[in-house]
């Protein structure tokens, strides 16, 4: 398994497909869970909803909204003195002082080994992971979770943006926009979209394009099919084919697509405007992220752009350490998120020096919705409480809190803990609550290849709409839509939070 990243204090569209450029270091803030919604965006496999991890530098918090410390140290716990059920005088991992309090524990795990006569008699290593399970779920804390080894290494690639499948992300709509259907299944009016395939995938790779009406897969008619069901088709294992017959305009096109683990670019840009304006879209937070958005950021200033949106939408978090150098390209010193640890100890953590961008005549536009979790939200709120840039979009996710990532001894997996709660720079909590954008929009209702959010973020830039067709952005003040709740239980596997009210990104 590689090595997770030593988090400071700091939580992959593909939400489950998005490849990633391996795991981080560093703290990771764990990422919610996606809601069920019409739009999917298709993994290949799951894995955990999203996290905030640690890396081993300074303090600081994951994806700088959830604090996953992924820490290499050899958690024996109070597992190490036994094998096969024996039990030996002495166990390690257990201090001394405590052994009556863990003799029932030795007990049962003895009894169970030695004179269980049910059928299969669980392993050693399966009681162990047992207990670990158990003792993570009487947290009552859905960030704080035990992962079995394969699902534990899944995480570890997922939060660096690796991701398994095609990568496209699609959509329920009526054909007609202006029939009034509603959509439950494809046919009878509705078709399955694309909304946009993932940067650096398979799909995009193969030209599929936003607007593309996926018509059947594999030659199945995809008629009568709900969109779960018609992503669980586009899916399949890393190294196969699938074939898929789409509708662009009037014309009749086929890809063959290979399934693979590929590396989602998690920055992308362009300009808009007609070139007044750099947009720079930013997937997750980690060391490829933050390193992709300095060159884009250096790109586009060597041009002389001066006006700036950036897109945190369906971001659910990452490292602390990157949101901080993220936001640090725009803030030029003092606080970019507060922590609190489990004694209620509260550290700053400050801009780091030398940005690209603090100069204050460089205008900038942040776009979040519902999926903008953790480490993103680490990065919007320092830049809308510092007075940087507004927010447009939606409510954001409302993920205050920070995990470690704990790699345990014996490949036994690892655990998610909750270790930390992080404040925004006026030392606001989010949790359960969000960020309110400064100005409302909402993608709902909008056909593919359209963006009213993007567009509400030109106009607050004093530039016009891309999309003549876009309705209006809701007025300033406006309620945004609720971000997601927090699930009730563990995270969801791989896959970021969905936006309140929109279709929720499935990765292929």
């Amino acid at each position: 398994m590689p090595a997770p990243k030593n988090p400071l204090h700091r939580h992959q569209p593909d939400p489950a497909d998005r490849p990633s450029t391996g795991p981080a270091s560093g703290p990771a803030l764990e990422q919610p869970a996606a809601p069920e919604s019409d739009r999917a965006f298709i993994p290949e496999a799951d894995g955990p909803a999203g996290h905030e991890a640690r890396r081993p530098r300074t303090f600081e918090p994951s994806h700088l909204s959830l604090l996953i410390v992924a820490i290499l140290v050899g958690s024996a716990l109070f597992i190490g003195g036994y094998t096969l059920g024996a039990r030996v005088a002495t166990t390690p991992g257990t201090p001394a002082s405590q052994e009556a309090q863990f003799d029932p524990f030795w007990d049962v795990y003895s009894l169970i080994q030695k004179d269980y006569a049910g059928s299969p008699r669980p392993s050693g290593d399966q009681l162990v992971q047992a207990a670990i399970k158990g003792m993570m779920e009487s947290l009552n804390d859905p960030w704080s979770y035990y992962q079995a080894p394969s699902d534990f290494e899944n995480s570890l690639l997922s939060v660096g943006g690796q991701a398994q499948g095609i990568g496209v992300e699609v959509q329920l709509q009526p054909i007609d926009p202006n029939s009034g259907t509603s959509c439950s299944a494809i046919g009878n009016g509705c078709e399955l979209a694309v909304v946009a395939p993932v940067c650096g995938s398979p799909a995009a790779a193969a030209g599929i394009q936003a607007g593309d009406v996926i018509a059947s897969v594999g030659g199945t008619s995809l008629d009568g099919l709900t969109i779960d069901q018609a992503t669980a088709l586009i899916k399949g294992t890393s190294g196969t084919t699938v074939t898929l017959t789409l509708l662009r305009g009037s014309t009749s096109i086929q890809r063959s697509i290979v399934r693979t683990i590929y590396n989602q670019c998690e920055v992308a840009s362009k300009t808009l405007a007609n070139g007044a304006v750099s947009y720079i879209s930013v997937s997750g937070i980690n060391d490829p992220a933050a390193s992709q958005f300095d060159l884009a950021l250096k790109n586009a200033l060597a041009t002389g752009r001066r006006n700036f949106i950036l897109d945190l939408r369906g971001n659910g978090g990452g490292y602390v350490p990157d949101a901080v150098e993220i936001a640090s390209e725009f803030i030029s010193s003092g606080a970019i998120v507060y922590q609190q640890d489990a004694s209620g100890t509260e550290t700053e953590i400050a801009a780091n020096p030398g940005g690209r961008a603090t100069d204050p005549s460089i205008k900038l536009v942040v776009l979040v919705d519902g999926n903008t979790a953790s480490a993103a939200e680490i990065l919007a709120g320092a830049l809308q409480a510092r007075g940087r840039a507004p927010l447009v979009g939606t409510k954001t996710y409302g993920k205050g809190v920070a995990q470690e990532w704990l790699p345990l001894s014996n490949n036994d997996g690892g655990v998610h803990l909750t270790v930390a709660r992080w404040l925004t720079p006026d030392k606001v909590w989010i949790q359960g609550k969000g960020l309110v954008p400064d100005v409302a929009a909402t993608t709902d209702g909008a056909r593919a290849g359209t963006d009213p959010v993007l567009d509400a973020g030109l106009v607050a830039l004093g530039y016009p709409p891309e999309t003549a067709a876009s309705p209006s952005p809701a007025p300033s003040g406006s309620p945004a839509p609720s971000g997601s709740p927090a699930p009730s239980g563990s995270p969801a596997p791989s896959g970021s939070p969905a936006p309140s009210g929109s279709p929720a990104p499935s990765p292929s």
